[in-house]
């Protein structure tokens, strides 16, 4: 949580920063509150990730993406916001030059990932799943899955508000909402290079800088 709690309240900021501070009309923030709220932020710590967005800090922050290669086959996209872009890139190289990866060129990424809607909440008691998925693909719904209680909407990026914003009208909390890059080409490893990965994820997480990374592991 001592890595979670400050990604969550720089998004906010960044939200705030963006859209200003009232969620009733800042779709974005609403968001981030949301996830945020599902993380157990403090209600204290939301309102001071939101007043910080007018203040000199957050108008130093920049949302930059960098694209990297690491070891066997696997690929990522590391979403950051940053005040010091060569500090951000710089421990990403380090990061990745230490673990068998390197940086690759901005854009080359591109085809290997697709911008998605992604919404998750439990399943509701008082709602028929049919008739949700029916009603939620008027609203951009591309794909709903279940899984251990746990209802998965996936959408086609521009349909963020629409589908978020039906599934608010609906009564239903979120649990996770936002974008994501979803892999075009999912790819399997073998336990033993899992391990490999899994370190490397994990160092790329704990930049104060990273917001988010996105891999093509299946």
């Amino acid at each position: 949580m001592s890595k979670i709690f400050p990604k969550l309240a720089k998004s906010i900021t960044m939200a705030a920063k963006n859209g200003g501070p009232e969620p009733e009309s800042n779709a974005p923030l609403r968001v981030a509150i949301q996830n945020a709220k599902a993380q157990n932020l403090s209600k204290e710590n939301i309102e001071n990730a939101i007043k910080r967005a007018a203040g000199s800090d957050a108008s130093e922050l920049t949302e930059v993406t960098y694209e990297a290669k690491g070891p066997h086959g696997s690929l990522y996209v590391v979403e950051c916001a940053t005040d010091n872009t060569n500090r951000s890139v710089g421990n990403l190289k380090v990061i990745l030059g230490k673990n068998g990866g390197e940086i690759a060129p901005s854009g080359s990424l591109n085809f290997m990932f697709d911008r998605k809607t992604v919404i998750e909440f439990p399943v509701p008691e008082a709602k028929d799943l049919e008739e949700l998925e029916l009603e939620l693909i008027d609203h951009g719904l591309e794909e709903m899955s279940v899984d251990d209680g746990v209802v998965s909407l996936i959408g086609d990026y521009t349909a963020f508000n629409n589908l978020n914003s039906a599934v608010e009208e609906m009564g239903i909390e979120t649990t996770k909402s936002g974008l994501q890059r979803l892999p075009t080409q999912p790819i399997e490893l073998t336990e033993e290079q899992m391990v490999d990965i899994e370190d490397l994820l994990d160092k790329i997480e704990d930049d104060d800088d990273v917001q988010a990374v996105y891999t093509n592991l299946g």
